[in-house]
């Protein structure tokens, strides 16, 4: 037994059985990973996979404990790494952070360029998607930290922290019958096209219920995953925008205007998230503790030795 073959084993069930996109994960052919995992099976005595024909269509019950032991020790080994690393060098390595385009675009920046000043030979990474993929990526271990409104309480392999909270607005046009309103409702937005995020994006959840919740049923003409496309589009003219207030920039956006609109679609907690067992470098604490400055190395740490997949300041 090897820990190649539990990195092995591990792939494939991380790719729905697949071993085809295993073997391309790890740069590898499909036939050797199917020699490897036999190995192990012959040594295990045990089958670890269900087999039809050619074809992986299952795990057997014996093969569901191996998998969660082999992740625990394969965890134990990065974790050894991390320990190496850390005493080795404290003040250098690499962090990947998975993130939305809103978070990078416009709540990144500040912590980002403060974190680079600090440790300036961290080689720092940013990867983008929706929330559901920057939680697989921690979970694989493919980032360390993930940032996100959406999905990220929802794994139980990971610790969802809450960072900060925010409030959507209304962008439109100037000289919008929007503008002139004192306090908009959600009937009067429901009058209009509207332009607003993905259903898996910065609290879209909210929007939508909110507007079911008072029988309505807005004419969502076109959702995107970046908040500068929206604006983008109802510069245009194509409809009013409901983004989270934090892209809203009065500088840059000359051409809208913001309508307060927290009132109708309630509070957004941004989560930042890590992998629950996962050794965490000192810079890694550090850059949550810029993100959020409650989040402190003790809180995390307190955090993590919970049971929960989510955490509330």
């Amino acid at each position: 037994m090897n820990l190649q073959q539990l990195r092995y084993l591990l792939a494939v069930a991380r790719r729905g059985l697949n071993l085809s996109a295993a073997a391309a994960d790890l740069h590898t052919s499909q036939p050797g990973i199917s020699k490897q995992i036999r190995l192990l099976e012959d040594e295990l005595g045990v089958n670890v996979l269900v087999r039809k024909g050619k074809r992986v269509v299952d795990t057997t019950e014996p093969g569901r404990a191996v998998l969660a032991i082999a992740e625990r020790v394969l965890q134990d080994v990065e974790n050894l790494k991390q320990v190496g690393r850390e005493f080795r060098d404290p003040a250098a390595g690499t962090l990947t952070i998975a993130t939305t385009h809103t978070q990078a675009r416009y709540s990144l920046p500040r912590v980002v360029s403060a974190f680079k000043q600090r440790y300036p030979k961290v080689r720092l990474t940013l990867q983008q998607g929706s929330p559901p993929q920057l939680a697989e990526m921690v979970v694989a271990g493919e980032a360390d930290i993930a940032i996100a409104t959406e999905a990220l309480g929802q794994y139980p392999k990971l610790l969802a922290l809450a960072g900060y909270q925010w409030r959507h607005c209304v962008v439109a046009p100037e000289r919008h019958p929007l503008l002139r309103e004192k306090r908009v409702t959600l009937e009067m937005l429901a009058r209009h096209p509207i332009v607003t995020y993905d259903p898996a994006f910065a609290g879209r959840s909210h929007i939508d219920e909110a507007f079911r919740a008072q029988g309505l049923a807005p004419d969502i003409v076109l959702s995107a995953v970046d908040s500068d496309v929206i604006k983008t589009y109802v510069e245009l003219g194509l409809g009013i925008g409901i983004i989270a207030a934090v892209a809203f920039d009065e500088k840059r956006d000359r051409a809208l205007r913001a309508i307060e609109a927290g009132h109708l679609f309630g509070t957004m907690t941004t989560r930042i998230a890590v992998r629950r067992g996962a050794a965490l470098r000192g810079f890694a604490y550090a850059f949550i503790e810029l993100f959020s400055p409650l989040l402190t190395r003790a809180v995390v740490d307190a955090a993590l030795k919970g049971k929960g997949s989510s955490y509330e300041l």
